[in-house]
């Protein structure tokens, strides 16, 4: 049927279907809860540490801690909604927190890559400019990056948020597992093939703007590290970018994936498009905040101390 003959109608709530069908889904409700558990409890302490350590008030462990935030915002933009389908069997969404909801996932997505481009960012200064790091990422510059970067995404998503607000819905059902803005699309009466351009052209710029720019600096860093001697700073070194590579495989190969496969005339199913989507927002927010603790001799050492100061002292029976 022509979209042109399709009426329009007003809808208050949406209903989401894309978990119709999933077998045992209070287990995988529960599975979600324990994941997300995790993001919040890794993603706060790293927040915690490098808070309350001056030592470690400098432009990188900054840029952790802007990743760690931003990790919280973006796992707990679905994750909740998905949680009250699975546990709850709660299906309906009214319309306006389903825009909201749809709003900040596409923001954590586009700034989970800003967030490790600032970390690319400054990698290549510590590495490229050794002795005018401090001079070049000062406080006001890395604030002003940071800032330039939320701005920035806010307007990117601001536009899938408009567009999707003015759209003229047929449908109540949502075939996906969310409200985001492909589910919107084709619950309107509208062609989708149109209305996903504008989608592939931000994403374009997102993400392979973001990821050249990752490629080039790695690339300026590979030439600054062969040029130093010292085998113990080239292990450093090397130790720090790899936390960071680690990162970005991490956030930058579900949507390549994705990309390729779709380009390739691979059409993915509702099923396959769900774990693929649900994988990119809650893996990389789970590994993150791990990573960084795990690989990080700092964080690792003061956190190893928190939990030596909390140690319980068993006093002797009188």
């Amino acid at each position: 049927m022509p979209f042109s003959n399709v009426t329009p109608e007003i809808f208050t709530e949406f209903i989401i279907t894309g978990f119709n069908g999933v077998e045992h889904p209070r287990t995988i409700g529960f599975v979600i809860l324990a994941i997300y558990a995790f993001i919040l409890l890794g993603s706060s302490i790293n927040i915690y540490i490098i808070s309350r350590d001056k030592h470690l008030h400098t432009p990188m462990y900054f840029f952790i801690c802007n990743l760690a935030v931003v990790d919280i915002l973006y796992s707990t933009s679905v994750s909740p909604v998905m949680m009250v389908i699975l546990i709850a069997d709660m299906k309906t969404i009214s319309y306006k927190p389903c825009l909201t909801q749809m709003f900040m996932f596409h923001f954590g997505g586009v700034m989970e890559i800003f967030a490790i481009t600032l970390m690319a960012y400054d990698r290549l200064i510590a590495i490229s400019y050794p002795l005018r790091y401090h001079s070049i990422l000062t406080r006001t510059r890395i604030l002003g990056l940071a800032v330039a970067t939320w701005a920035l995404g806010s307007a990117l998503t601001a536009i899938f948020t408009g567009t999707a607000d003015r759209l003229p819905y047929c449908l109540p059902a949502l075939k996906y597992a969310f409200c985001d803005y492909a589910a919107l699309v084709r619950a309107a009466c509208v062609n989708p093939d149109e209305y996903f351009v504008l989608s592939t052209v931000i994403s374009f710029f997102a993400l392979f703007g973001t990821f050249t720019f990752i490629a080039l600096s790695y690339l300026k860093i590979i030439f600054a590290v062969v040029k130093i001697s010292s085998p113990s700073a080239r292990k450093k070194m090397f130790s720090t970018c790899l936390t960071h590579l680690i990162v970005v495989a991490c956030v930058f190969a579900p949507p390549f994936v994705s990309i390729i496969l779709t380009r390739l005339g691979l059409v993915l199913s509702l099923k396959e498009r769900h774990i693929l989507l649900i994988g990119s927002c809650l893996g990389p927010s789970l590994l993150n905040p791990f990573v960084y603790c795990l690989r990080t001799k700092e964080i690792r050492s003061q956190l190893l101390r928190i939990f030596k100061t909390v140690e319980p002292t068993i006093e002797p029976i009188k």
